[in-house]
């Protein structure tokens, strides 16, 4: 290590930290929207009686949201989609992204399902029309319709292609419901304590260009790790 890097001790680091005033409200307003933006309602309910934290959102309204992402996870787009309208139709009427990928990934399940001519004909009716207007729209359609060319297709050779029968492509498509949901609401999108988990990496990444301190590598048990000298 360069010797031109200051070493601060762990020592001298922990009393910096000591001298750092952070309010109790602000981090149980921190929870408080990690839980109700994950959808933690339980959770959510308990940490509001036991700390007096208020949400800035109807907890009851959580339940609604999580019944929408849980039905995309497990493949129930259709049924998704219709209560997704019954708490906003506005959501999907101004969204045609969100509502193409939604529609992208039914087309997904019935591929999933070995229903190909009912796929094709869902292509050809409900994707391809969109398709036609946007570029993105047509390629990812493009994509998905890969699938079809082999009889089984969780066997494509194709890695961008097969993906799309993954869990995680559930996943995505149900995160992206569960922000435009959120953000009907008035709610953050994303929740706060990852970004800021992000921060603290981007900031020790710039400060060890400096010095040599106590890093926080374990995030989960947030443990100071004795400087490299």
């Amino acid at each position: 290590m360069s010797s031109s890097k200051k070493v601060i001790t762990k020592e001298e680091w922990e009393k910096k930290l000591s001298e750092v005033k952070i309010r109790k409200e602000d981090m149980n307003r921190l929870v408080m929207n990690f839980l109700v933006t994950e959808g933690y309602v339980e959770a959510a309910e308990k940490f509001q009686h036991e700390s007096g934290t208020q949400p800035d959102i109807d907890l009851g309204t959580i339940t609604d949201r999580m019944a929408v992402r849980k039905a995309v996870q497990c493949g129930q787009v259709e049924d998704a989609i219709d209560k997704v309208n019954d708490l906003n139709p506005e959501i999907l009427d101004t969204n045609p992204q969100l509502f193409f990928h939604l529609q992208q990934q039914r087309l997904i399940e019935l591929i999933r399902a070995g229903k190909v001519e009912e796929a094709l004909e869902f292509a050809q009716e409900e994707l391809a029309p969109r398709g036609e207007e946007n570029h993105a729209f047509l390629e990812e359609l493009e994509r998905t319709v890969a699938l079809l060319a082999f009889d089984d297709a969780s066997t494509c050779p194709v890695k961008e292609v097969k993906e799309l029968l993954d869990n995680a492509q559930r996943q995505k498509t149900a995160s992206e419901l569960n922000a435009a949901i959120l953000t009907s609401q008035s709610h953050e999108k994303d929740p706060k304590l990852p970004s800021l988990l992000k921060m603290l990496i981007w900031a020790q990444n710039q400060l060890d260009e400096k010095a040599s301190y106590p890093r926080i590598n374990d995030l989960v048990n947030a443990t100071l790790e004795e400087p490299v000298t």
